[in-house]
């Protein structure tokens, strides 16, 4: 007991930094991807990748093959939507925030496997994939 006492500070150093290093683990089980595994998923299980970015935004720098649906004007009758609700989506923005939204949004309207690229198109640029300018 007087160990602990006396070491409280090396105590708890040891439990901030195994917070720490768990912290990226638990983010990426929260339902979002790294590029990784994205691609592992299009080429996999075929996902279809659906950018919600404006269309300049997308016209700009997009990723290979996304189509291009504005979270503004998203709904279920969206043209570039999967027909097959169970195919897996995958919703990319600029950063992240809007595919979020987007994706809440795909699961209302019955799509069974929909998933948000973590960190937006920067992650996927910065992990060296290809991306296409319209």
């Amino acid at each position: 007991m007087s160990f602990i006492l006396e070491n409280w500070y090396l105590i708890l150093m040891a439990v901030v930094s195994g917070g720490l290093l768990l912290w990226p683990g638990l983010r990426a089980s929260a339902g979002q991807l790294t590029p990784t595994q994205a691609v592992q998923l299009i080429n996999k299980e075929k996902a279809v990748v659906l950018d919600v970015c404006e269309p300049a935004e997308y016209a700009a720098g997009h990723v290979a093959g996304a189509r291009n649906v504005p979270l503004a004007g998203l709904s279920a009758e969206s043209k570039g939507l999967p027909s097959n609700k169970a195919q897996p989506v995958i919703v990319v923005c600029a950063t992240g925030a809007r595919a979020a939204k987007a994706a809440g949004q795909l699961k209302q309207f019955g799509h069974a496997s929909v998933h948000v690229l973590g960190g937006g198109l920067a992650a996927w640029r910065e992990a060296g994939l290809p991306v296409e300018k319209a």
